[in-house]
């Protein structure tokens, strides 16, 4: 193997810590939505106000989570040599489903006398934004290489 050759070790993505970390902040935001929405909902539609806080964190959380888990999931194939066909279609089927699911409930629960749309609204947005936050503080806490070039040897004193 020669040098310009990257072996199966140097394969390996390095966005796997990065992903899973956003996954641990996205969780924990999650929860801090998921209460804070359940009282604020209580208090402006009651029971009708808690469900849909809950149903609107919980839509943020599976978002959040599929478009992850399928980065995760495609990281596996890094090794193979079909790792771009695998990655791509892997992660683009992974926001096909994400379409397809939001379609589906927005169909279900639009007009739903149980659920209060504004609560449920804002839900969906505190929980988008809290997972993009979620990224950035991941992204930024990380310690990830923008490139594989190697560095020259410090010169040796004479």
């Amino acid at each position: 193997m020669t040098a310009d050759t990257p072996s199966s070790a140097d394969r390996t993505p390095t966005s796997t810590p990065v992903l899973k970390a956003a996954l641990r902040w996205g969780g924990l935001f999650a929860a801090i939505i998921l209460v804070v929405g359940a009282v604020v909902g209580w208090f402006v539609a009651e029971w009708t106000g808690v469900v849909s806080a809950l149903i609107g964190t919980g839509i943020a959380v599976v978002f959040m989570g599929i478009t992850a888990a399928s980065i995760l999931l495609a990281n596996r194939f890094a090794n193979s040599e079909a790792f771009i066909g695998a990655f791509f279609g892997i992660v683009l089927g992974g926001w096909l489903v994400k379409l397809i699911v939001f379609v589906v409930i927005v169909l279900v629960l639009r007009g739903q006398p149980w659920l209060h749309p504004m609560v449920l609204f804002l839900s969906v947005v505190a929980g988008v934004v809290a997972s993009l936050a979620a990224d950035v503080i991941a992204m930024t806490r990380s310690r990830v290489p923008y490139t594989d070039a190697r560095l020259p040897k410090p010169p040796e004193d004479v």
